[in-house]
């Protein structure tokens, strides 16, 4: 059965993107991962080849490597998580103020820390935005935004200079317009902060696009 091991393939090659220990290009090869995730080739194998159908891996040569999302692409994921995310903060203004003053609290220590690279920056950035789309109570909605996340976690904030002083401060923001009970302004902030973090992506992919070699 390596249906669970498959899964913890998975999940363990996503944070090695995460984390930057696999960079854009670095190819997704069975062995090798294998030996570092202590695991046989057919769960890396299923791992690789979903990470492939959610668009994180092109075939190049004999390997899937890990890729480089194209403008277009960013657009339109972003035009989705706009729709998606905005709503889902509106739907957040019923959340209770407990919950609110909790990730407020988080984001606070996470600022007073400084930029990192540690789990806990991804996860209090994965934890804010699952806040608000957990709030519609939608499940499709959650997978799909989670899904769209997933599709440009190389660039979360944690690695694109100047994103993580911007995007939590924007967090922020979209908290005290909840706890104001601001809709206009939770539905503003909202669409202001997914668009920063576009525009962050797609110069930080024009960056990566103009020291790419020659293929």
């Amino acid at each position: 059965m390596t249906e669970p091991l498959a899964k913890r393939a998975y999940t363990q090659i996503i944070e090695m993107i995460f984390s930057g220990e696999l960079e854009v290009g670095d190819a997704l090869q069975e062995a090798k991962l294998g030996e570092q995730l202590d695991m046989s080739r057919t769960p890396v194998r299923e791992a690789i080849n979903r990470i492939q159908a959610e668009g994180l891996a092109k075939k190049s040569g004999r390997f899937l490597r890990v890729r480089l999302l194209s403008p277009a692409e960013v657009e339109e994921i972003f035009f989705l998580r706009g729709e998606l995310e905005v709503y889902s903060a509106r739907m957040a203004l019923n959340l209770p103020k407990s919950t609110l003053e909790d990730m407020q609290s988080r984001i606070e220590a996470l600022l007073q820390a400084g930029p990192g690279e540690g789990e806990e920056h991804w996860q209090v950035d994965e934890d804010f935005h699952g806040m608000l789309t957990r709030a519609t109570h939608n499940q499709t909605l959650i997978s799909t935004v989670n899904d769209l996340r997933l599709r440009t976690c190389m660039f979360d904030h944690t690695r694109v200079r100047g994103r993580f002083l911007k995007g939590n401060q924007e967090h922020l923001t979209i908290l005290q317009a909840l706890e104001d009970g601001d809709e206009e302004q939770v539905k503003a902030r909202m669409a202001q902060h997914i668009d920063n973090a576009k525009q962050a992506i797609l110069e930080r992919l024009a960056g990566f696009s103009a020291a790419a070699p020659e293929a």
